[in-house]
């Protein structure tokens, strides 16, 4: 997975303009991120048509503030700038939660 560096929305729009992309927010520190991340590389090999981008919430306040995600882990789909979808709260979440969120975007 791709990590996301530091940057703004503006710069995020122009990154995701063509293409779909799901956006992991997260941090280092949060134990709910680190129970989904081990799973994380078997979604992203389940779901090929999606970009994944690592998203560290600390490094990027302002991003996450941005797109109203203030907890963590969430997830944020986009499909050629737009955004298709979002599963974002702060409770943890499981590997079947993350395929059916993806698998409503259809």
């Amino acid at each position: 997975m791709e990590q996301l560096a530091k940057m703004d929305l503006t710069g995020l729009k122009k990154k995701i303009e063509k293409g779909k992309y799901i956006l992991f927010f997260s941090a280092d520190w949060c134990p709910d991120c680190s129970f989904i991340k081990p799973a994380m590389p078997e979604i992203e090999t389940e779901y090929k048509d999606y970009n994944f981008l690592a998203v560290d919430r600390d490094e990027n306040i302002d991003l996450a503030a941005d797109l109203g995600v203030m907890g963590i882990p969430s997830f944020v789909a986009f499909n050629n700038g737009e955004e298709i979808g979002r599963f974002v709260n702060k409770d943890r979440k499981t590997k079947k939660q993350v395929e059916e969120f993806i698998d409503s975007l259809n």
